[in-house]
């Protein structure tokens, strides 16, 4: 691939959104929409890639500002997406490869779609290539314009569209790849000759056909990639597809999800090999889930959780932010908090532990082949040593076990 750097556009304000939060940080399946875009720039092999930012601009340098290979460039007044282009114009004055140009609110587009752009690109040899889809509703969607023999003619927005038009179904999902030096060439000579009075990056593709040089238009987008998000609904509409994506993939690789449709799965979640999650359960956050394992139904895993081998979660439990050992049996209506859990440990219907006092999360450490009987409720900060043996309905604290001398037995209470 020849040398590439990316654009990604994250600046819009978005007032169909109706939020103080920057439009890209909205969660698709529990990652910032601009993290998929990134993503797939990295996959593709880019080393550099410029974000334009403006609205809520800190919030999204705060979020992705331990990115190496993220260049932050302001567009402090929103003119435009060609505007936002020429924004990045000092970093790439000299630049003589390619420059991909990304939006930062379209998370479904996948790295093998851009991979398909860069080669029509390279073996065309042409000054810009875009990827377009074709809708049954394009509303809303840039129209891509041809002649009778299939050559790409231009680009012309949704408001601005003729009825003739607005009929047309190819449209422009914002994928373009650009020779550098020629796209800042025509973002040079584009004006605000249009209904939003804004310099429209597609007006820099007309420039370029105008001047002679090849564009082309390949349709290598599926409509899922083409969803863009500027509404609640259509947000709401892409994680559906997202989440479809999370679970195709988990099943590929060998776990069962037995109700794909009343299960809800992070992007971060990794779940290992023959292992089952029942129906209605959630997991959100960085979870790992090893192989053989059993979760759900009505199961909630949170951030921070890791399974190891052969756990068992059954109805309303709970996990936050602790590591279960190979083996352990947690199957009706448990809390396990900030805990380490050991081995071959069996946690009672009911048993919860007590993590917060109020002002510290605290964390409670299980040993290997322990038993914690219904209903208990282990105090933390707690330890609680292997073979630890709690009865139904016992309130251990630390003090508790350790005027045991260390060992939790039965009948222990506070």
């Amino acid at each position: 691939m020849a040398e590439t750097a990316a654009i990604v556009l994250a600046a819009g304000v978005s007032k169909r959104m109706n939020t103080q939060l920057a439009k890209v940080l909205h969660e698709v399946c529990g990652r910032p929409m601009l993290a998929y875009v990134l993503d797939a720039c990295r996959e593709v092999g880019i080393k550099e890639i410029y974000v334009v930012v403006g609205f809520s601009a800190e919030q999204v340098k705060e979020q992705f500002g331990g990115a190496d290979d993220i260049v932050w460039v302001e567009q402090t007044e929103q003119l435009g997406t060609g505007h936002a282009v020429l924004c990045c114009k000092e970093h790439l004055r000299d630049f003589n490869g390619q420059t991909l140009i990304l939006c930062g609110d379209g998370p479904m587009i996948r790295a093998q779609t851009l991979n398909v752009l860069i080669d029509k690109h390279e073996s065309a040899q042409s000054a810009a290539t875009l990827a377009t889809a074709v809708l049954d509703d394009p509303s809303g969607y840039g129209r891509i314009i041809r002649d009778s023999y299939g050559n790409m003619q231009g680009i012309v927005e949704d408001s601005d569209c003729t009825p003739a038009q607005l009929a047309i179904k190819e449209i422009n999902p914002s994928n373009y790849l650009f020779n550098n030096k020629i796209l800042f060439e025509a973002l040079e000579n584009v004006k605000p000759d249009n209904v939003k009075k804004e310099y429209y990056l597609t007006d820099a593709v007309s420039g370029i056909i105008a001047t002679g040089h090849r564009v082309v238009a390949i349709t290598a987008v599926s409509p899922d990639e083409a969803v863009g998000i500027n509404s609640r609904a259509q947000l709401s509409a892409a994680s559906k597809i997202m989440q479809q994506r999370i679970q195709r993939r988990l099943m590929e690789n060998g776990v069962t999800i037995v109700d794909p449709d009343t299960t809800w799965i992070d992007a971060r979640a990794q779940i290992g090999q023959d292992t089952v999650i029942e129906p209605f359960t959630y997991i959100h956050g960085q979870v790992k889930i090893g192989q053989g394992c059993r979760v759900g139904p009505f199961a909630h895993l949170r951030h921070g959780t890791v399974l190891k081998n052969d756990v068992v979660l059954g109805v309303y439990t709970e996990v936050k932010n602790s590591l279960l050992g190979d083996g352990v049996r947690a199957r009706h209506h448990s809390y396990i908090g900030d805990a380490l859990i050991g081995r071959n440990v069996n946690i009672g219907a009911g048993s919860i532990t007590a993590n917060f006092d109020g002002e510290n999360v605290n964390r409670t450490t299980v040993g290997d082949n322990c038993y914690i009987g219904s209903g208990a409720v282990l105090i933390a900060p707690l330890e609680l040593k292997d073979g630890s043996n709690i009865s139904a309905g016992t309130v251990v604290s630390q003090q508790s076990v350790n005027e045991l001398g260390g060992k939790a037995k039965t009948d222990v209470s506070e």
